[in-house]
Parts: structure tokens; C-alpha cells; sequence
């Protein structure tokens, strides 16, 4: 098992690592600031229960046919961008809803959910980044390696929870008062299509 040291020491360098800019925590802020605080949340939930996938793919062994097999690698990250350029349209074109008066859909919880679940576990590089960043704090001499592997993925889903959920929360009262105007909500609709864009190009070039 974890000692109070290990664990207090990994938390901490997981917290500081889902405050650093990146994919996952961009697209809460853009997907919070166009829904709201609660569907932003859905988002993050959908973020962690991807991660509960890597976790658990790399205590199987599953996660290192990604650091081994290119074409596995590239199918992945190939769906991941895809999925990414189809938020990014989506975007855009919903500056024609503004346009005329009407109120944006508004995407239901579950489909929030999933669609951090699915951005999450088509990108590779989580997986490969547990790989590597989970065993450096296990050791045989505290048991089935296994079991701390699971355990530290869930005080990574923990610390996920919490910075995310900050972000959620802040960018989904700011994007709340852009809803109000339909200039403000033309821009961040244009603003999040560059973002999903942004992130679909750079995912669809990444290299193991």
C-alpha cells in the first residue's frame, strides 16, 4: 500500500500538473464557459472516468501496446483529433443561432459526460504518461504493485476533480454573462471553434 508519504508527495505533483495549460484543462474551460457551471461539471466527470480507463489500462498492461504499436498510436489519436474537429464545427457554426435570435441548444448532461469520457481515453498521450508516471512511485516492498497503481490513479482522478472543478466553476459564471450578450456569445462560440481546432491539430501531429 501507499505510505502517507508517497501519497501526499504524488497528490501534490498531480495537482500542479492539472494546473498546467493543456488539452484536458482547456476544454473544460471553453465547454464550461459555453454551457454553464453544471455542464461544465459533467464535463469533468466525463474527464475523470476516462481516467479511471487509464488507470486501470495501465495496471492490465493494456496502455503499453500505445508505447509499443505506431498503428494502434495513430488510430487513437487519429479518431481524437476527428472528434475534436467536429466540436470545433460545431462551434462555428453556431453563430448563426445567435445570429437570428435564438437560444443556443443546450447540450443535455449525458452528452456532456460522454464527450469528456471520449476526449479524454482517444488521447494516447494520457496513456502513455501514466505509463510512465505511475510506477515511478510503487514498490514491491509495499505490496501487489497493482493495487498502488489503482490507488495512485485515484488521487489523480481526486486532485483532476478538484482543479477542474475550479475551472469549471469560475469559467462557467464568466461564460453565464457572456450568454447574455450576443456579441460576447458570437466570440466565444468562435473562440471555442479555435480552441477544439487548435487542440485537434496538435493531437493529430503529436508523436509518441
Amino acid at each position: 500500500m501507499l505510505t502517507p508519504e508517497v501519497a501526499l508527495s504524488f497528490f501534490g505533483i498531480a495537482v500542479l500538473l492539472a494546473l498546467t495549460p493543456g488539452p484536458d484543462n482547456l476544454f473544460v474551460l471553453m465547454q464550461s464557459a459555453l454551457w454553464g457551471r453544471g455542464s461544465g461539471m459533467m464535463v469533468v466527470l466525463g474527464l475523470c472516468t476516462g481516467l479511471i480507463g487509464h488507470t486501470v489500462a495501465v495496471t492490465i498492461g493494456l496502455a503499453a501496446i500505445f508505447a509499443t504499436s505506431a498503428t494502434a498510436f495513430t488510430i487513437l489519436k487519429l479518431v481524437g483529433a476527428a472528434y475534436l474537429a467536429y466540436l470545433a464545427w460545431g462551434a462555428f457554426h453556431a453563430h448563426a443561432a445567435v445570429a437570428s435570435n435564438a437560444k443556443p441548444q443546450k447540450r443535455s448532461k449525458g452528452q456532456l459526460y460522454r464527450r469528456g469520457i471520449v476526449m479524454n481515453l482517444t488521447n494516447p498521450k494520457v496513456s502513455l504518461f501514466f505509463l510512465a508516471f505511475l510506477p515511478q512511485f510503487t514498490s514491491p516492498d509495499r505490496g501487489p504493485v497493482a493495487l498502488q497503481i489503482l490507488s495512485l490513479g485515484a488521487l489523480f482522478i481526486v486532485s483532476t476533480l478538484i482543479v477542474f472543478g475550479a475551472i469549471a466553476f469560475f469559467s462557467g459564471a464568466l461564460g453565464e454573462r457572456m450568454q447574455r450578450s450576443q456579441k460576447a456569445q458570437r466570440l466565444l462560440n468562435r473562440t471555442a471553434g479555435a480552441v477544439f481546432l487548435g487542440l485537434a491539430i496538435k493531437l493529430a501531429f503529436v508523436n509518441r
